[in-house]
C-alpha cells in the first residue's frame, strides 16, 4: 500500500523559508517520477513541482519557479520541497504525490503570514 507522509509545514512570515518533506513507503519510490501539489483555500488543486526518479528531469509551475526547489534521496525514500521567499500567496495545504496521481495523504499546512 502506497504511504506518503508529510511533514514541514507551519506558519512563516512573508519572506521566509520552510523546507517540507515526505515520506514514502510500501512502493519501489526510486523508480517513480513525484510531484507536490497544493489547494489553498477554496481552490483546486495546483501542480506545484515534479521530479523524474532520477532527478533528471525537473519542472515547476510559473508561481513558483525561482523561490522553490525539488529534490529527493532516493536511499531514504523521501521527497522534499524548499521554499524561499514565501508569499501570502503561497499559504494551502501541500501534499506530494506519484505524478500524476490525486493526493490521498494528510498532507501538510503552510500559511504565510505576518
Amino acid at each position: 500500500e502506497v504511504q506518503l507522509v508529510e511533514s514541514g509545514g507551519g506558519l512563516v512570515q512573508p519572506g521566509g523559508s520552510l523546507r517540507l518533506s515526505c515520506a514514502a513507503s510500501g512502493f519501489t519510490f526510486s523508480i517513480h517520477a513525484m510531484s507536490w501539489v497544493r489547494q489553498a483555500p477554496g481552490k483546486g488543486l495546483e501542480l506545484v513541482s515534479s521530479i523524474s526518479s532520477g532527478s533528471g528531469s525537473i519542472s515547476y509551475a510559473d508561481s513558483v519557479k525561482g523561490r522553490f526547489t525539488i529534490s529527493r534521496d532516493n536511499a531514504k525514500n523521501t521527497l522534499y520541497l524548499q521554499m524561499n521567499s514565501l508569499k501570502p500567496e503561497d499559504t494551502a495545504m501541500y501534499y506530494c504525490t506519484l505524478r500524476g496521481a490525486t493526493p490521498r495523504s494528510q498532507g501538510t499546512q503552510v500559511t504565510v503570514s505576518s
